[in-house]
């Protein structure tokens, strides 16, 4: 792992109740670097998204649960969406509407599981 990665995810998120403005498309850009390559903003770099598959539900879940388990300890939750061999994670911070850095070490800390 990178030391910017490895950076990433040893940072904490900082509560966010809106009042800042969103990282700009470009910090998003760079923030993405830090991340691993199946991450992806959308075109306006307001949302962070990636696609997990697995061979069995079990997994699925098991992986939901360890996401559980970071976004309760950063106070800073996704958006999931699952199947029966699928996990699709959205981050954005619906408090500024747009992405925050805690947006980004979440997704880092996934990258850790």
């Amino acid at each position: 792992m990178s030391e910017q990665k490895t950076e990433l995810a040893n940072r904490q998120c900082v509560p966010c109740e809106g009042g800042v403005q969103p990282l700009k498309p470009e910090e998003a850009r760079l923030a993405l670097t830090q991340l691993h390559s199946d991450w992806a903003l959308d075109e306006k770099a307001l949302t962070l998204t990636r696609d997990y598959r697995f061979k069995h539900f079990y997994q699925v879940m098991s992986f939901v649960n360890a996401i559980a388990h970071i976004a309760n300890a950063e106070d800073h939750h996704p958006d999931l969406s699952i199947g029966y061999n699928y996990c699709h994670i959205r981050y954005t911070t619906h408090a500024i509407h747009g992405l925050s850095d805690n947006d980004f070490i979440c997704a880092a800390k996934i990258d850790r599981l």
